[in-house]
């Protein structure tokens, strides 16, 4: 390896160890630098970050498969971990394999993670934390403090989504949770994962607890989930959502709220990340998904609900529509050329929105209503309905062309 070579591959492992990003984003560093598949763990072999090709790629190297080396990652006389590499190409320098392997140690002994909780205790402080079950702040500190959590300082809440492409072999939800759980413990040692019931889905949800006091940090934490679910889930529509900073552990269960709202919001937009502070108007509505869920549901089943079954049993497209004419400042035309749809077709779903809901888009008092019942089918976790347009009198999205157009 050149000299040049050698100094920049050493410069991005100690930038990604100084720029505080943690173990995954520093094992990914230490991946490129030594031109191999990486894998740290600890001194009681538990994984802590990788960087592989692939999920099979990772399986090579911690069975320690077809060329894969071992390193003892020690600080002073201290065995902290381990080091599991296969070169990708030439072996790498020993001096740089030295200095990579002891900047991983000794970022690993910088957070070195608290005894590990067992998942079902972690999982039974959550559900309570979210369900305020518990409410004391002094109990909540200390039951987080008994499964190495510090609280003392506060927390921020993420909610994790995956869904696989296709049926899927195995158990790919607990790998989900494990590779989640690492992202977020790679960066704040103390954080809690655990998949338990929560909000008004059906499913579970999967949440992290990410300590401390630095909102910044509870952004990388959400970063490097988000890359740890890429890397190990190809393909995978993954959503990370993260509530605002709480410096009160007894409103960590405002802050799960939070989180969960930014989530649906997420998902229904297919966005990857999004913190509660970038939901705009939703935010106006958490206080109805937290407190009274029940007037919310009453109030989206008294707006775009009929919509919502019109389209599941037609495959129509009225929901989609009525949102782009919302967001095209009730401009019909704006509204045709982003659904790549003719006018009069807009006019005519437009219309039937009238019929089934009762409210007119073409007056604000009717817009405004509407436009709050699709930020309640949001909020409350529900798709929004998709397929081909195909209500009577418009063909799969075609109707016969008038004379002129107004």
């Amino acid at each position: 390896m050149a000299r040049t070579a050698f100094f920049e591959a050493l410069e991005e492992v100690s930038e990604a160890v100084e720029s505080g990003a943690g173990l995954p984003a520093v094992a990914r560093a230490a991946g490129r630098a030594l031109e191999a598949s990486v894998i740290v763990l600890d001194s009681a072999s538990s994984v802590l970050a990788v960087a592989c090709a692939s999920s099979e790629d990772e399986r090579a190297v911690m069975a320690g498969e077809r060329g894969t080396e071992t390193v003892e990652l020690r600080v002073a006389d201290e065995r902290v971990g381990e080091l599991r590499f296969r070169s990708r190409a030439e072996e790498p320098l020993p001096t740089l394999l030295r200095l990579v392997a002891n900047l991983i140690a000794l970022e690993l002994e910088r957070a070195k993670a608290p005894a590990r909780a067992s998942g079902a205790a972690v999982g039974d402080f959550l559900s309570d934390l979210l369900a305020r079950t518990v409410t004391d702040r002094e109990n909540i500190a200390a039951r987080a403090a008994e499964l190495g959590c510090d609280l003392r300082t506060g927390a921020t809440v993420i909610v994790v989504r995956a869904r696989p492409p296709g049926p899927e072999d195995g158990d790919w939800r607990a790998r989900v949770l494990t590779l989640a759980e690492r992202g977020a413990r790679g960066v704040e040692r103390g954080s809690l994962a655990a998949t338990v019931e929560a909000g008004l889905r059906a499913d579970p949800e999967l949440v992290v607890v990410a300590p401390g006091a630095d909102p910044a940090a509870a952004a990388r934490v959400a970063v490097a989930i988000l890359r740890e679910l890429e890397a190990g889930q190809p393909g995978f529509a993954l959503t990370v959502a993260r509530s605002r900073h709480t410096a009160d552990p007894a409103d960590l269960h405002r802050a799960g709220a939070e989180a969960l709202l930014a989530a649906n919001v997420a998902e229904a937009r297919s966005l990857r990340e999004l913190s509660f502070e970038e939901t705009g108007a939703y935010r106006l509505l958490l206080p109805a998904m937290s407190e009274d869920p029940a007037e919310l549901e009453r109030f989206y089943e008294e707006t775009v609900a009929p919509l919502v079954a019109y389209d599941d049993q037609y495959e129509t497209e009225l929901v989609r529509t009525l949102e782009t004419y919302l967001d095209a400042d009730a401009n019909v035309a704006g509204t045709a050329e982003k659904l790549f749809t003719h006018r009069h077709t807009i006019r005519y779903r437009l219309e039937r929105v009238k019929e089934l809901t009762g409210l007119d888009v073409s007056s604000t008092d009717g817009r405004e209503r509407l436009s709050l019942g699709l930020k309640a089918m949001r909020v409350l976790g529900m798709m929004l309905p998709g397929g081909p347009a195909s209500e009577k009198g418009a063909e799969a999205g075609r109707v016969p062309r008038e004379r002129k157009d107004r």
